[in-house]
């Protein structure tokens, strides 16, 4: 399942160096000698479990049908389509990934949602495609890849 979800993020707009760099965003700081490489391996992990990919699958099948308006309400669609900022199950589906990996996950999947580096800036602006819940994904995504560094971080220290 993670190559189908590696495929899937990319059919969607989102590479998996684009999840490496906004790893790389949330740690540079605290990690001197941190290279993309050392990040991919914490990303990887991170997609090869089942919880997240269940998300990844859940979350991007709902920004498809959105934009097919599959949904009988269209007041639901057009909330998904916008990306309602009191619409938080988007926010929810992210959370469950970050609390495979802990508090400092959630932290930083908080901060991360509110800048939006990189990808998930873009993913945020719904220029060509419904991204409602994939942009929280991908946050989700980085933020529990970084918690893991900082985490395996410690151990060593």
């Amino acid at each position: 399942m993670f190559d189908q979800c590696v495929a899937l993020l990319k059919q969607r707009g989102v590479e998996k160096t684009d999840i490496i760099d906004c790893v790389y965003y949330l740690q540079k700081r605290y990690i001197a000698d941190l290279t993309l490489d050392r990040i991919e391996h914490y990303v990887d992990s991170v997609l090869n479990k089942r919880e997240v990919q269940h998300a990844i699958i859940t979350g991007i099948q709902i920004d498809i049908l959105t934009e097919q308006g599959i949904f009988a309400d269209e007041r639901f669609n057009q909330l998904i389509m916008d990306d309602y900022s009191l619409y938080g199950v988007d926010e929810v589906l992210a959370y469950g990934i970050c609390n495979l990996y802990g508090s400092i996950a959630l932290t930083n999947f908080g901060y991360i949602d509110k800048v939006k580096p990189g990808i998930i800036g873009k993913l945020n602006e719904h220029t060509t495609q419904c991204n409602t819940f994939l942009d929280d994904i991908v946050g989700a995504i980085a933020a529990s890849a970084a918690s893991k560094l900082a985490h395996d971080r410690e151990k060593k220290a």
